[in-house]
């Protein structure tokens, strides 16, 4: 079967809700809230993910960090039985906390630095953004099937719920 999806508008393989689980949540800044609210905001304006071995779409999704784990609980939107699906979070961390670390230069950078500066920060941390949410994409097949779009912003998602403050 065709590993690759199309994002789809109206169809069946998409998500329709997004929640974040309130315990796995840390304080937050203005800034994650922020990249909270537009990755979720554009989850949801246009994404592609399917359930392989299900046609129970379109799709609600909980996510939630428990025991060093991504635990995606997914349900069909119109009800039905959940589907839990979990990642190991160890290969993500390492790209997650330079994430971090390069995010927070580039914020300090917007307000101080030159723009040449601040492209170049820009550059690293959109690279290292295309490289955690490939191994996100990578983490969550066979049984979970998302196109880039989706999955670059699953990972802001992954990102968020590990920003403890």
């Amino acid at each position: 079967m065709d590993q690759t999806l199309a994002t789809t508008e109206k169809g069946r393989d998409r998500l329709v809700e997004i929640t974040l689980d309130p315990k796995s949540l840390g304080r937050a800044n203005s800034n994650i809230e922020h990249e909270r609210e537009v990755a979720i905001f554009d989850i949801l304006d246009g994404n592609a993910f399917r359930v392989e071995g299900t046609d129970a779409g379109p799709y609600k999704l909980n996510l939630a960090l428990m025991e060093e784990r991504l635990l995606l609980e997914i349900t069909p939107a119109e009800g039905g039985e959940t589907t839990e699906h979990a990642i190991a979070l160890a290969p993500l961390k390492r790209i997650v906390k330079d994430y971090f670390m390069i995010c927070e230069s580039y914020y300090e950078a917007v307000r101080t630095a030159p723009p040449a500066r601040i492209q170049a920060i820009d550059v690293s941390r959109r690279g290292l953004h295309d490289e955690g949410s490939k191994l996100l994409k990578d983490k969550l097949l066979p049984k979970i099937i998302v196109d880039e779009d989706t999955a670059r912003r699953l990972f802001t998602l992954v990102c968020s719920l590990h920003w403890k403050g």
